[in-house]
């Protein structure tokens, strides 16, 4: 019996031994990791309550520090320099037009030749000519005046010594009387300035596209660095009050870690986005253009508007998918493209009739204005010219291969309207769906955050209370902030997915030119 009772309290303090080193082991090793650590003292005023929460949206309170997306269309549309490049599309196209016109302009020509050797007058020609094209039956009226005297001149051209007025008509009564060359470039160019005029408007809207999505990227890095910045405050406060309980012995030392691990790691994500934003500023910069032509920068102090978030109802999808069946700028280059081969392919074919071209002209002598020119030289039935011109290629296997190539050209051109019209269509309604999913996404996304706020107050009462710890504060926070820059996420994605639904449908908004 004094055996089992000597073996019993060896035991006891064998064990109580062990609880002591280990306790020693643990100190040390706490020491170890952080010589740091506070330690209690007394004296110290109770620290506050940490139950501050991560804010909610806030607008922006000094609004000349805004710069709108409005603001952002202003210096695009006015400065941008592929806008101004847009723009010579239209001007070069008017310029083709003007160029097709210059096909029915008066011609005035003349031409001079003398030739005197050894006393002898050979020849002295002077050939004038007047030649003013008329749009109907690519008919050309004509005036000349020649004056060919000489010795050695060819009887059929002498002329009076006073010279041979004419006035004449050229007509083509076969190949070219419904439709020539020059109505056929100048109505092509007419035609290809609603092309350019398509292709001016569809690389504005890619520009805008493009800085509307860069200006919501720069929105979103904005609120990122916004929100972790705070989050390093919040979560610096918690610390500070962490350790100030330390001290005071109301809290484990090791807690103060936890909270410390907290703020550090927020600060590197906080250092990381402020170089994102830098960067989103950037590139948004990439847009911006002064009247002089020079590249400007977006101001540090600069900030975003909030997502308006304009909601698209079922009226104004049906009125944009109308929009881009009627007017998109890729269908109207399009339907330019295939209109022009419509005129093209009238020419060919008229290129397989024959050449027939009848040429009049009524002769007078070159001093017709006279009053004592006898009336036999005078214009009249009795005194002109006329002439005819015939030709006919036996196979035309050349202006039938002409004919069929640009036929294939339009149809290849009605093919592609078609499916581009089925592409664009989808482009809109998928869009559209993205929009919608997003507007269900964000009612949902502000519920979560809202039952995040309260499970996070939740946790900060129990913390308080004594049954919570820094790491599920910590991890509740986080969480929170998680959520508000998913929800930040979305409505800028929001923002960007409205913008291609309006360059799908051809437009920049509902209702732009």
């Amino acid at each position: 019996m004094r055996i089992t009772i000597v073996s019993s309290l060896a035991s006891c303090c064998i064990r109580g031994l062990h609880v002591l080193a280990l306790l020693l082991l643990v100190a040390v090793q706490a020491q170890a990791q952080d010589p740091r650590l506070p330690t209690q003292k007394p004296g110290l005023e109770q620290a506050p309550l940490q139950t501050r929460q991560l804010a909610a949206d806030r607008l922006p309170t000094d609004t000349a520090r805004v710069f709108s997306l409005q603001d952002l269309a202003d210096l695009v549309f006015a400065n941008h320099p592929v806008v101004k490049q847009a723009a010579l599309l239209s001007a070069d196209a008017q310029a083709q037009v003007r160029q097709a016109r210059g096909g029915f302009d008066p011609k005035l020509g003349s031409g001079f030749d003398r030739k005197l050797f050894g006393g002898t007058d050979y020849y002295n020609n002077w050939a004038n000519e007047l030649k003013v094209p008329i749009w109907p039956g690519g008919i050309d009226l004509k005036a000349s005046y020649d004056r060919m005297v000489g010795t050695y001149v060819n009887p059929q051209y002498r002329t009076p010594l006073d010279g041979l007025a004419g006035v004449g008509l050229s007509v083509p009564l076969g190949q070219g009387l419904l439709i020539d060359a020059r109505r056929s470039t100048l109505r092509q160019a007419q035609v290809l300035v609603e092309a350019a005029e398509a292709d001016r408007v569809k690389q504005i809207n890619e520009v805008w596209l493009q800085a509307a999505k860069d200006y919501w990227n720069w929105y979103y890095s904005a609120q990122q660095a916004l929100l972790i910045q705070e989050g390093v405050q919040l979560a610096d406060t918690r610390f500070r009050g962490t350790s100030r309980r330390a001290l005071l012995g109301d809290q484990a030392p090791i807690d103060s870690v936890e909270a410390q691990i907290t703020v550090q790691d927020r600060q590197v994500q906080a250092e990381q986005l402020q170089v994102e934003l830098q960067n989103a500023r950037l590139i948004l910069s990439n847009h911006l253009w002064n009247r002089d032509a020079q590249p400007v920068e977006l101001p540090r102090y600069a900030v975003p508007q909030m997502p308006p978030l304009t909601k698209v109802d079922s009226v104004q999808f049906k009125q944009l998918m109308e929009l881009a069946a009627d007017r998109h700028p890729t269908l109207v280059k399009l339907d330019a493209k295939i209109r022009q081969l419509g005129i093209e392919e009238r020419y060919r074919r008229e290129m397989l009739k024959p050449k027939l071209n009848v040429t009049g002209t009524l002769l007078s002598r070159g001093d017709f204005y006279r009053p004592e020119v006898p009336a036999y030289y005078e214009f009249g039935r009795d005194n002109y010219k006329l002439g005819v011109d015939f030709a006919l290629p036996l196979f035309l296997r050349q202006e039938r291969g002409k004919l069929q190539q640009t036929r294939l050209k339009v149809l290849d051109a009605t093919l592609e309207q078609q499916q581009s019209r089925r592409t664009i269509a989808n482009q809109v309604s998928g869009v559209y769906n993205t929009l919608k999913a997003y507007e269900r996404q964000l009612q949902v996304q502000a519920q979560t955050i809202t039952n995040q706020r309260t499970l996070l107050a939740a946790e900060l009462q129990k913390f308080e209370l004594g049954e919570s710890t820094i790491f599920l504060i910590n991890a509740r926070e986080t969480k929170l902030i998680d959520l508000r820059l998913k929800q930040e996420s979305m409505r800028a994605s929001y923002e960007k997915a409205l913008a291609e639904l309006y360059y799908y449908a051809g437009t920049r908004t509902l209702g732009a030119e």
